[in-house]
């Protein structure tokens, strides 16, 4: 250094440089540690995954269990007679003939180590987002539901549920008329 000036000038850059240096790694290490609640399940999510996991597991041999190969060949035959959402949940993961991906491994290489089925879905998720939107359709308990507050569009599922028609109806009182019509040949009700 040439002068007081120019060490004085030269300490001031290493402060400034320090005082930005030091923020730069502390943001990062805090969201670091952040990660684990960001990422981890909520409650009733991924619910279908789950159901089919801890379903497929309990079907594995002990033997089958603890080999991948055997897992991903087992996955694909569980798959097979699946309908609806744990069919489309077979499709994301490439458990079916028609799948265009296949992240089978994915799920068969943490199952093998013993991966509760919670966390595996957990990495699935990571993998394809879609995995975890799965969720069963929620039964409707006729018994204390009022038609009244459900929308038309729910009102004109339970008739297609039930593979019933309502010919002429215009307004939501035509939907719920019908369907009280209907209740007593498809709902039991339990005594």
């Amino acid at each position: 250094f040439t002068s007081t000036r120019d060490l004085s000038v030269h300490c001031f850059r290493e402060t400034i440089a320090m005082r930005t240096f030091i923020p730069a790694i502390l943001v990062p290490l805090v969201l670091i540690s952040w990660a684990p609640e960001v990422f981890s399940l909520k409650k009733g999510e991924c619910e279908v995954c789950i159901s089919v996991l801890d379903r497929f597991k309990a079907s594995l041999s002990k033997e089958q269990a603890g080999d991948q190969k055997a897992i991903e060949k087992e996955f694909t035959k569980f798959c097979k007679p699946l309908k609806l959402k744990e069919n489309r949940f077979c499709y994301y993961l490439g458990g079916t003939a028609d799948a265009a991906t296949g992240i089978v491994g994915e799920m068969a290489k943490p199952l093998s180590w013993g991966m509760p089925s919670d966390k595996v879905c957990e990495k699935l998720k990571k993998k394809d987002k879609q995995i975890c939107e799965l969720t069963y359709e929620k039964q409707i308990d006729f018994s204390t539901v009022d038609l009244k507050k459900l929308k038309v569009k729910d009102l004109k599922k339970i008739l297609s549920d039930w593979d019933e028609g309502c010919d002429g109806c215009l307004e939501k009182s035509d939907f719920i008329r019908r369907i009280e019509e209907l209740k007593p040949k498809h709902v039991r009700s339990e005594l």
